[in-house]
């Protein structure tokens, strides 16, 4: 099984999907989404990007068993153009594609590569909400050149590569040809040349300068760990293309005390025998500045139990309407008990269940429970069967 689907369902494929029926599924829709056909750019960039996770057999196992989560920290959250990838598989893109011209790429606007960068947020962030500063370097174009390297007229195109900035190797294997390309090593891939004396002062040729920049996120109540806050156009600036987008990958904290599945809290308290038994109240302190006071009847906290306060739990995003905080209560018994209390609780309790009877050819032993001691127990925890014996993990379903 799959964790999420969303990848799948943008191909309109089951998670079984073979390789082909991958390919075939992004050709059609590719197609029919493109920009230049009029498509929608966005879903053209969310499909291309659901194929390239899932054509890469790596990406797609950390996909079906983490989700977009896994993938971001694995660093899979950027990739290639989504030009450049339709172009891999059709052959050039763009006016020759649609509009009968030659090969290349898109007529569409290029795009910088996104920026990507981690926050990591606490449990009580996502639970209030939280605003927070995020300082980045970015490429920004030179004012003094105005993004041209150089004087009027200094730059020249690459003769070497004809402006393209890459270069092509034609290669033979048995009857097929195969294309390389790989980046002009006399222009150093930029298609152009700029004489040493003419370069600008300011920028060096470069055309583009580093500059830090401020950028204020807003993490909504009820965020998730994977989830992404895109800043539009605000990625490295270039002459040739646009800037593309920050992308800001939400990453949650571990919490001490609550874990957290889906839209529920699940909390693990302790419970002292007289509460348990007698009953009373116990406080738990929550994500924000309130403490629940929560009161218990006579007998209701059982050890292992899991309870439920319902709406106490996270936030929705969109609605901001909450989940349920699920209790698993533990009971503590006292270490020690006064011997004058006994005949007390003698009263109180349940009688004791009869001692079992045996058949009169059962001999009678009577023994005594002691501390156990480590030492004499040599190597019994270095057993195997013990090192996989695991607490079992408490299972919520919303109610």
């Amino acid at each position: 099984m799959v964790r999420e689907t969303k990848f799948y369902d943008l191909l309109e494929v089951p998670p079984n999907a073979s390789e082909s029926e991958l390919k075939k599924a992004y050709r059609k829709k590719a197609l029919r989404l493109h920009p230049d056909k009029g498509g929608d750019p966005e879903l053209f960039k969310e499909v291309t990007h659901a194929y390239e996770v899932l054509s890469d057999p790596d990406k797609r196992s950390v996909y079906d068993a983490r989700g977009e989560a896994g993938l971001s920290e694995q660093g899979g959250m950027g990739g290639m153009d989504p030009q450049d990838l339709f172009s891999q598989l059709f052959g050039g893109g763009g006016g020759g594609f649609f509009g009968g011209g030659g090969g290349g790429r898109s007529q569409g606007p290029r795009k910088t590569k996104d920026l990507v960068h981690r926050v990591h947020v606490t449990l009580e962030d996502l639970y209030k909400g939280k605003t927070t500063k995020l300082a980045l370097t970015r490429n920004v174009i030179c004012t003094k050149c105005k993004g041209k390297g150089g004087k009027d007229g200094a730059v020249r195109t690459c003769n070497t590569c004809s402006g393209r900035g890459i270069k092509v190797t034609l290669r033979q294997m048995g009857p097929m040809i195969q294309q390389i390309q790989s980046p002009c090593d006399e222009c150093s891939g930029t298609g152009e040349i700029i004489n040493m004396k003419d370069r600008c002062t300011g920028c060096k040729g470069k055309k583009v300068l580093p500059e830090k920049k401020f950028l204020e996120v807003h993490i909504d109540k009820g965020m998730k760990g994977g989830q992404t806050i895109q800043f539009r156009g605000e990625s490295d600036q270039s002459p040739t293309a646009d800037p593309g987008d920050v992308v800001i990958v939400i990453e949650e904290k571990a919490h001490e005390r609550f874990r957290r599945q889906e839209n529920d809290l699940i909390i693990e308290v302790e419970v002292d025998l007289l509460t348990a038994l007698a009953g009373g109240q116990i406080a738990i302190k929550h994500l924000d500045d309130r403490a629940l006071i929560v009161k218990i009847e006579p007998g209701e906290a059982k050890h292992g139990e899991l309870k439920v306060i319902h709406g106490q739990g996270m936030p929705s995003q969109r609605h901001h309407e909450p989940g349920d905080l699920y209790v698993k209560v533990g009971v503590k018994f006292p270490d020690t008990i006064d011997a004058a209390a006994i005949p007390l609780l003698e009263r109180a309790l349940p009688p004791r269940p009869p001692l079992e009877k045996f058949d009169k050819n059962v001999i009678l032993e009577e023994v005594s429970l002691d501390e156990t001691d480590t030492r004499q127990r040599g190597g019994m925890h270095d057993d195997p069967m013990d090192e996989d014996q695991e607490e079992p993990r408490v299972q919520c379903a919303n109610q």
